[in-house]
């Protein structure tokens, strides 16, 4: 129990009889000893006095308003429900719930757990995660959805598009009597054990339904804790016009999530998504708007307990900075934990705290409890590996816009780099090369602080003091071609050896041992536990580090859902938006910015003739968020 909120023990009994309605006893009741037990507070928070093995067990189908395979009938969304027992004789429960397209294909967490009936009694046997485990037996209901095309539920998936997204809404209008469901006989099926509340958890594409849901506007869901989660497909496919995941992903994702019996009758719907994705120009269009959820930050509801990491190459870091600022601009709700890992569930990278604070987080939102969360600091920021700090909020409020200018290099020789501007003349040309990687670029081996034909690097002097950014760095140059199709990309990098996050695993390794986190039941003849395999943290030592990266098409300068060739010879305004970060340079380390056109993995077109690029230092700088501002800058050496 948590230590230091022993003033609610003597609140606890007047909380039974608020929460429950039923006479309220001096004993705390015990696990499965009486179907009418009564919510418990300690400490401020639930208490797991629910029995688990007796839990309610159900299979419920909704009827949804879409028809993705065209068979003329409404798509059908299953989902299975465990619920406390005293649900069925007058406790009022919320409801935590996992929607995900999972669940029978790639399954999730460390120990790829998928759902399954073991007896065929039409009643789940095994659970996925901790959730039904910790939180059913604190007086919660716990949905383990599966989306649209996917599992029990039918049609067929369309990655980010209106069906994946009214899934979850489609479960909640169930739940609270605003749509019939049925079991698996057709029998009618209500709710009334519901409280009114829902809460949507969930990592990658199951947070990404969460954003989805929470973007509809669905009255009822109260909270989402979206982990690792896209906030706009167009984002999580392309980059600024390119393509990042060719070869219709959209399509490809769809054929991955579908049960292997069905993916020959979803090849229509499969085919259909690549053509409304446009491989072909990488451009923004309807299909993307229909999946970008940031422009609807306006229809939240519910409160934001963003989870995220920074070097998360899988869900880049724009998705959750993106979706932050546009809901902080709403006076939405909101929490974040941002880690150095990278596309990592909190179960596994900082796993007590995480248990402590999603319990604490659901109690607040679903159970109406005050328990202190939202007077605590907004953010938690991994600094180090298993190194935390806290903030009142994301970018540091004292993040201050400082230019940062690229001056002009010598022969083969690195630029340079200082809040002092040099003389604004002069140019430097290299050649794009679409084949090179982000990772090869800062490592030359010969000398990774030398310009080469396809790159030009500038350095700072080695910082007398520590410089720290938060937010959003942008790269801006004058640029001229002498083709018509290129790109530009900026690389921030930390020059000097120290411990640093390792990219190896995410940054995360699995071990043998495991620890336990709920209660246990056996159903069908399976043992149903909470017990997961523990973590570590791995750790990198090297020379330099990439701390952020960002590329725009040269055919998309102007907009996304344009393109228009450069004029070969014509000096062009670039503006390249790097990953946002947080990030601590140490003194005697210099900072470097490489400019390139392509890095490999963001080309959306094989460039036959490869573009020569001449950067012009009449406005070549990088615009970094310093905590400080100018003057920390300059304090710092820079």
């Amino acid at each position: 129990m948590r230590s230091g909120r022993h003033a609610w023990r003597a609140s606890v009994v007047a909380l039974v009889v608020a929460v429950t309605g039923l006479p309220a006893t001096g004993a705390l009741a015990q696990p499965g000893a009486d179907e009418r037990a009564r919510l418990v507070v300690e400490d401020g928070v639930t208490q797991p006095v629910f029995g688990y093995a007796d839990a309610v067990r159900e299979r419920i189908f909704v009827t949804s308003d879409v028809d993705t395979d065209d068979d003329g009938a409404r798509d059908v969304v299953a989902m299975d429900i465990i619920r406390p027992r005293a649900s069925e004789n007058g406790l009022k429960v919320p409801v935590v719930m996992d929607a995900s397209p999972y669940y029978s294909t790639v399954c999730r967490g460390n120990e790829s757990e998928c759902k399954a009936d073991v007896d065929g009694d039409g009643l789940n046997d095994t659970w996925p995660l901790f959730y039904d485990n910790y939180f059913v037996p604190r007086g919660y209901a716990v949905v383990l959805l599966d989306m649209i095309g996917t599992n029990n539920s039918t049609g067929c998936p369309v990655t980010g598009g209106r069906a994946d997204n009214i899934s979850a809404p489609t479960a909640i209008d169930w739940l609270n009597g605003r749509r019939p469901g049925v079991d698996a006989a057709g029998r009618p099926v209500v709710a009334d054990w519901h409280n009114g509340r829902t809460g949507m958890i969930g990592k990658s594409y199951d947070g990404t339904l969460a954003n989805a849901a929470a973007a509809d506007g669905v009255a009822g869901l109260t909270t989402i804790v979206p982990i690792s989660a896209i906030s706009s497909w167009y984002d999580y496919s392309r980059s600024n016009g390119l393509v990042t995941r060719a070869n219709n992903y959209s399509g490809s994702l769809a054929n991955t999530v579908t049960n292997p019996a069905r993916r020959a009758h979803c090849a229509a719907v499969r085919t259909a998504l690549g053509q409304g994705g446009d491989d072909v120009t990488g451009d923004y269009n309807d299909f993307w708007a229909e999946r970008d959820y940031v422009p609807h930050a306006d229809r939240v509801r519910a409160s934001v307990f963003v989870v995220h990491g920074i070097n998360d190459d899988n869900v880049r870091a724009d998705h959750f900075s993106k979706w932050w600022t546009a809901l902080g601009e709403q006076g939405v709700p909101r929490k974040l934990w941002l880690t150095g890992t990278g596309h990592v569930d909190p179960f596994d990278f900082r796993r007590g705290a995480w248990v402590d604070t999603l319990h604490r987080w659901f109690d607040q939102w679903l159970q109406g409890l005050d328990t202190g969360i939202m007077r605590e600091p907004a953010v938690d920021i991994e600094r180090a590996p298993d190194v935390w700090e806290t903030a009142r909020t994301w970018p540091l409020p004292d993040a201050r816009p400082t230019q940062v200018f690229l001056r002009a290099p010598t022969t083969g020789n690195a630029g340079g780099l200082g809040v002092r501007s040099g003389p604004g003349n002069g140019s430097a040309t290299f050649q794009d090369t679409p084949t090179m990687s982000a990772a090869n670029a800062i490592r030359h081996p010969s000398d990774p602080a030398a310009n080469t034909e396809n790159r030009l690097v500038f350095l700072s002097a080695p910082l007398t003091a520590p410089l720290h950014i938060s937010g959003t760095p942008v790269v801006k140059i004058n640029a001229t071609v002498d083709g018509e199709d290129t790109s530009f990309a900026g690389l921030l990098v930390d020059y000097g050896t120290r411990p640093r996050f390792s990219t190896s695993g995410d940054g995360i390794r699995t071990l043998t041992e495991e620890d336990c986190w709920g209660a246990t039941a056996t159903w069908g003849g399976f043992a149903e536990n909470a017990c997961y395999r523990k973590t570590e943290k791995t750790v990198a030592t090297n020379p330099q580090e990439l701390v952020t990266k960002g590329i725009i098409d040269g055919l998309n300068l102007d907009s996304p859902s344009v393109s228009t060739p450069p004029v070969p010879g014509q000096k062009t305004a670039v503006d390249v938006n790097l990953l946002p970060e947080d990030y601590v340079f140490a003194a005697g380390h210099q900072i470097g910015v490489v400019l390139l056109g392509s890095y490999s993995g963001y080309s959306s077109r094989a460039k036959q003739n490869r573009a020569h690029i001449t950067v012009h230092f009449d406005r070549s700088r990088i615009t970094l968020p310093v905590v400080g501002g100018r003057s920390a800058a300059v304090a710092a050496g820079l």
